[in-house]
């Protein structure tokens, strides 16, 4: 099999719509699902051991929901990029899922095809958001005085760079080969976007650099 094929787990509690997910992921070559779960418990024992480069993970399931999955699997430093795909579309949900290291927010009402696009855009390394969720999260940052905030301290031109392209959605990896930086540069730079913007994860500063009109020169 091609190495630039990516494994996908999913870990949902109805049967009916991992069929759906598998058959729609079927569609494109360059994913492959490893596994399913069908309950939080069990999905999180397998992403421990398949250790799989993409998970989609439902919020509401009865025995561990979504949120306490997703932190563990970080708390595990597992490098598996992870969206929580479910019917809730409540400010609170989406805010702490993103909080909580979620790469999107999916909404299972979606279209089909539209879904697909976005599990491309984050197995490419990019954030998946929808326009309505995105202003879902813009109005809690606004709730909490971070989104109009100024800056603590003022950026430098790198950290401008780079808070630019988090805007577009790029992972360390592509900001760091865009920026010809180590990786790790990258990421030291984003710890002191955040502190600086008062903001706690890289989809809360996207969601301020577009809002400020943070844009790449040229």
């Amino acid at each position: 099999m091609s190495e630039s094929v990516q494994s996908v787990l999913l870990i949902d509690d109805h049967p009916l719509l991992r069929q759906g997910v598998r058959q729609l992921l079927a569609l494109e070559p360059s994913l492959r699902v490893a596994g399913e779960a069908g309950s939080g418990r069990e999905g999180l024992e397998l992403a421990r051991r398949l250790q799989p480069d993409l998970i989609l993970l439902d919020l509401n399931m009865p025995d561990m929901d979504g949120l306490a999955v997703l932190a563990a699997i970080r708390e595990a430093e597992l490098d598996s990029r992870i969206i929580v795909y479910t019917v809730s579309d409540q400010e609170d949900d989406v805010v702490r899922a993103l909080r909580a290291g979620a790469d999107g927010y999916l909404l299972k009402d979606m279209p089909p095809l539209e879904m697909l696009d976005s599990i491309r855009a984050v197995a490419r390394g990019q954030i998946a958001l929808s326009e309505r969720l995105t202003a879902l999260l813009a109005h809690a940052l606004r709730q909490e005085g971070r989104a109009t905030a100024a800056p603590k301290a003022e950026l430098t031109e790198r950290e401008r760079e780079i808070l630019a392209l988090i805007a577009e959605g790029r992972s360390n990896k592509l900001i760091a080969r865009e920026l010809n930086i180590a990786e790790g540069t990258v990421k030291v730079h984003i710890k002191h976007i955040l502190k600086k913007l008062d903001l706690s994860s890289r989809v809360e500063a996207a969601v301020w650099a577009v809002k400020h009109g943070y844009r790449r020169k040229g």
